[in-house]
């Protein structure tokens, strides 16, 4: 029985664990040797290329729990049946499901008749009764590179009132839509055979061979099977989901039952609000992509929803410890760690709120402009742009419009969703292609095995190369000034990972040397070296000396231990709850990712660079040990968010004993005084939730704190002053510079606003209409409103009177017109004077009849402009 993994796949072509195989891939692949012939689990998945249809089917939702049955090279087709079959009807008393024999219907891929006759020796059931089905049903793939097999959907008629009736010879080779909630898949048994090289689709592939063992891998959904058998309509009314509509009812005012829309939207609410918990939990952060982005739309999907039930309040405070409850009875970390969770969902909540708000001041302007062009219907371009900039639903923009009696162009707005979604997947398979084929990494450790990694033994190996790499294939040399991969027998070198930089050094031959650009593990167990050849060619088989720099090593302990430093320092300032989140460091320099939702004061960031700095002078003794997942857990050792652990062993550092105890991978000092120092270069926001902190240490910390001296020395000499007075020198320094700055803008504007009499003198007469059109070079925006402002009040009284003064500075051009109401009740408007001028100018603007400013970048063209003023004017005047 092996326990759940994290949510966060240790893939790079997954962001989440969508399938219970997902961990045990590397056995199923032949990478690593399996520590038992036969596993099961429950574990934890998360699927959302279908969030869009959360909540309008019975079956589809984000997280789920993957009940699984795997055998590693044991049992096959025969064995998988027979104990599916066993537990699915054996009665609930004897410990099975007591599922009807009558309603279930074995499924198998076209054509696996072996499958077909394993089915009807362990079922007595007759060869019509096992529905055949074709490739995109009954073959299970990742979706991505990896192994793939034909599989055997295990399906339940939940009876008429869920569609048609069906006649089973006739349902293949694919699943007819109007059956897919009657006939419920429950249980999948995969015949895990084939290896595949590429996947486009659920039924276009590429089959590069078979596997070195035949597997099985089976996965039943907890959910289906649980609204099955406590006769419940769909998962989200199951025990662990129903109480957080039932509170979203108290909060709404509605009924769950009462309306199809707003049960779609009370079902996304119970499911959103569940998988964004369980994905906090699992350290993932609200951001702007990735893991982040997916949490993120889940939260505020679920927020919306709440909204469009007609609850406008804060609503993750009450709904959230609901799921906690019932799912805290099974996962204990969401009650332990619920600090961290609830202020990490709380604080995107509120941040999503703004966003509404500010989306809906946005939405009132684009309304307004639609309604005064006489248009009905806000076009798809200002609803995509509502969307992907402000972050505002399309539900709530299309509810907004119907309330002012207009239309959206959601053909429009769909058409720009669909680029932006090929946009993105564009950018996905260029990523994953990033990640390269590793079909000859995997060929490498076939045929040698793992790398003999001794990072921390030494940093000096006599090595044998087992492989030269380029362009991601083998080749038989490496040529002076090229660059390539070379994969040793056994290395010093340590390969990127836990946040830690790779090693720099040299690896040298007779008559040649390579420098170490970089080094990864591309697959599990094999550790691959990016090198340039500086002289003479390698050929593979030579003996090379492999070296670490020990001044880089030095400098990338440093910077580790002092990780774990300040995130205890972290801790103890802020609290418990204040967990890292992320890391990276590379010699003298470290950043750390945490879980905080505002700014850290100048005093907390002092105090966490106090702690820090006495945690080494205290010398604290730096160990670390092997053990178990669960007894490091006991141990109280922290696992660092988003990384995946061994489960049999895993690798605890701790400093000074229990202040600092992490699992963790990485190279550390001693004693805590080898850190030398750390100071604390920068704190800031990484998005909402999540802070960064950023600090020197050793050498670099030092180096940073002379510069800084230096600084300080500098500055007292110009301004002949002591240290200590510094401060206050200059903050006097800077009030006297201010008011300076005061009394001649003073002086400016006065002598601005003394031009007024002698423009407003100067009007030109226009017909009836007074008019000064006027350029105001050097004047910005602010001084261009009041000179037309100060000049309309002095023009003479009872006559129509248009002010347009057009202004530069710093490459902007600024533009105010003012009319009074004599010149508007001969029809002339001020802002309809600033769109005409606004294009000449580069720009745009507008504003109402009476006042009206805009702007452009084209100063070039002010002349011309006051000339298609002075016409319009004129024009206006003759009519």
């Amino acid at each position: 029985m092996v326990p759940s993994a994290s949510l966060l796949a240790d893939d790079p072509n997954l962001l989440f664990v969508p399938a219970g195989m997902v961990p045990f891939k590397p056995y199923f692949l032949g990478q690593e040797t399996p520590p038992w012939p036969r596993a099961t689990s429950i574990q934890k998945c998360v699927r959302t290329p279908d969030i869009e249809d959360v909540g309008k089917t019975t079956r589809h939702g984000t997280f789920f729990e993957m009940c699984g049955n795997f055998s590693f090279g044991d049992y096959f087709k025969e064995g998988a049946v027979e104990l599916a079959w066993d537990l699915l009807t054996t009665s609930v008393d004897d410990g099975g499901f007591g599922l009807d024999e009558s309603r279930l219907y074995p499924s198998v891929l076209v054509g696996d008749e072996e499958a077909i006759g394993h089915w009807m020796k362990a079922t007595g059931l007759p060869r019509e009764r096992i529905v055949q089905l074709g490739n995109k049903e009954n073959y299970w793939s990742m979706g991505v590179p990896g192994p793939g097999g034909p599989c055997s959907e295990i399906l339940y008629d939940r009876g008429p009132e869920w569609g048609p009736d069906f006649d089973v010879t006739t349902l293949g080779p694919d699943m007819p839509f109007e059956l897919e909630d009657r006939l419920l898949e429950i249980w999948n048994l995969v015949f895990m055979q084939d290896e595949l090289s590429a996947v486009r689709s659920k039924e276009d592939f590429d089959v590069a061979g078979s596997l070195p063992k035949k597997n099985i891998d089976t996965g039943m959904g907890l959910d289906r099977v649980a609204f099955l058998l406590q006769g419940k309509n769909n998962m989200y009314e199951i025990d662990v989901m129903y109480p957080v509509i039932e509170k979203a009812e108290q909060l709404t005012g509605r009924r769950y039952g009462a309306d199809r829309d707003d049960d779609v939207r009370f079902r996304v609410v119970a499911d959103h609000v569940r998988s964004s918990m369980m994905l906090i939990g699992d350290g993932v952060t609200p951001g702007n992509d990735g893991r982040g982005y997916v949490l993120r739309r889940l939260l505020r999907r679920a927020v919306r929803s709440m909204r469009l039930l007609g609850c406008e309040d804060r609503v993750l405070p009450e709904l959230m410890p609901v799921s906690r409850d019932r799912m805290g009875e099974t996962y204990d970390n969401l009650v332990s760690d619920w600090p961290r969770i609830s202020q990490v969902a709380f604080a995107e909540e509120d941040a999503f709120r703004k966003t509404l708000q500010a989306g809906t001041q946005i939405f009132d302007v684009a309304a307004s402009e639609v309604k005064q062009t006489g248009g009905s219907t806000l076009s798809g371009e200002r609803a995509f742009a509502l969307h992907d900039t402000y972050g505002f639903p399309i539900d709530l923009t299309l509810e907004m419009a119907a309330e002012q009696g207009l239309q959206v162009d959601e053909q429009g707005f769909r058409g720009l969703m669909a680029e932006q979604r090929e946009r993105a997947k564009a950018d996905a398979r260029a990523k994953k292609g990033a990640h390269g084929d590793t079909g000859v990494y995997r060929g490498v450790f076939d045929e040698h095995g793992p790398t003999e990694w001794l990072a921390y033994e030494t940093l000096t190996t006599e090595s044998r190369p087992l492989a030269l790499l380029s362009g991601g294939a083998s080749v038989p040399r490496l040529a002076e000034g090229e660059v390539g991969e070379l994969v040793l027998d056994r290395t010093p070198f340590y390969a990127e990972s836990g946040g830690q930089a790779a090693d720099a050094g040299t690896i040298v031959f007779d008559g040649g040397r390579l420098e170490v650009l970089d080094v990864q593990r591309p697959i599990k167990g094999l550790v691959v070296h990016q090198v340039r050849v500086l002289e003479g060619e390698l050929e593979a088989g030579r003996e090379v000396h492999a070296r670490v720099d020990p001044e880089w090593r030095t400098g990338a302990r440093q910077a580790h231990s002092g990780t774990h430093v300040v995130h205890a320092a972290l801790r103890e300032v802020l609290g418990p709850t204040a967990l890292q989140s992320g890391s990276y460091n590379r010699p003298g320099y470290l950043r750390l990712d945490f879980g905080w939702t505002q700014a850290l004061t100048p005093e907390q960031v002092r105090d966490v660079e106090t702690v820090s700095q006495q945690a080494l002078r205290a010398d604290l003794a730096v160990a670390w040990d092997y053990m178990t997942l669960e007894q490091a857990k006991e141990w109280g050792a922290i696992a660092l968010f988003g990384e995946t652990y061994d489960n049999t062993k895993v690798r605890v550092v701790e400093i000074g004993g229990p202040w600092s105890r992490e699992l963790c991978g990485g190279t550390h000092v001693d004693h805590s005084s080898q850190i030398g120092t750390v100071v604390v270069t920068g704190e800031t926001s990484v998005g909402s939730g999540n802070r960064r902190i950023e600090a020197l240490t050793g050498v670099e910390g030092f180096g940073y704190l002379a510069r800084e001296r230096d600084v300080v020395a500098q500055l007292t000499g110009l301004l002949k002053t002591q240290p200590d007075d510094l401060v206050s020198r200059v903050q006097g320094l800077t009030e006297r510079l201010r008011n300076a700055e005061k009394e001649l803008e003073k002086a400016r504007l006065a002598q601005l606003l003394g031009a007024s009499a002698d423009l407003a003198a100067g009007a030109t007469q226009v017909g009836p209409v007074r008019l000064v059109a006027h350029r105001a070079d050097g004047a910005g925006g602010g001084d261009v409103r009041n000179l037309a402002m100060d000049v309309r009040g002095r023009l003479p009284q009872g006559e129509p009177g248009v002010v347009v003064i057009i202004g530069q500075a710093d490459g902007k051009v600024s533009v105010v017109a003012a009319t009074n109401d004599e010149a508007r009740a001969r029809g002339l408007s001020a802002g309809e004077l600033v769109r005409a001028v606004g294009p000449l100018l580069g720009g745009k603007g507008g504003g109402k009849d009476d006042v009206a400013q805009g702007g452009g970048t084209d100063a070039s063209r002010i002349d011309e402009a006051l000339e298609l003023v002075a016409r319009r004017v004129a024009a206006s005047a003759q009519a």
